[in-house]
């Protein structure tokens, strides 16, 4: 090992471990990606469900323009009588997420339901834009 690698090696590594660790205390405190949320395809199009434990159909707000989706709200999660907290990890206030679709929407027929905490969002492909399977003939 040379002299000038040993010199520069321990600088560099603090640095990377000090980038490190300001990286994983901001997402320890920074609220990332709330509503957690899973979308996967159908036959027909893409159902996004969101966790929204104690939030109201009242305070969600959905848009849907051509191949994208936001979501925004606000939740309510602090009881009136509470004087202090001793610990708290659930976030309250407003929210937004905005996700792009691999496909443009058929605004139309979006669907929306909160069930449980739950909200399932069912966006359909327009008919248009479905892909169309083309049968092959032979000839003779």
């Amino acid at each position: 090992m040379s002299p000038s690698m040993f010199h520069a090696s321990p600088f560099r590594e603090a640095r990377r471990l000090q980038e490190e660790m300001e990286r994983l205390t901001r997402s320890a405190t920074t609220p990332q990606g709330f509503p957690a949320i899973n979308v996967y395809a159908h036959h027909d199009g893409i159902v996004i469900t969101a966790e929204l434990p104690s939030v109201n159909e009242d305070d969600l707000d959905i848009t849907v323009h051509r191949d994208t989706v936001t979501l925004r709200g606000k939740r309510q999660d602090q009881p009136t009588e509470v004087q202090g907290y001793h610990r708290r990890e659930r976030r309250s206030g407003t929210f937004g997420r905005t996700f792009s679709l691999p496909f443009q929407v058929d605004p139309e027929r979006v669907q929306a339901a909160l069930r449980n905490g739950i909200l399932t969002v069912t966006l359909y492909r327009p008919e248009h834009d479905k892909p169309k399977r083309i049968r092959v003939s032979a000839t003779s």
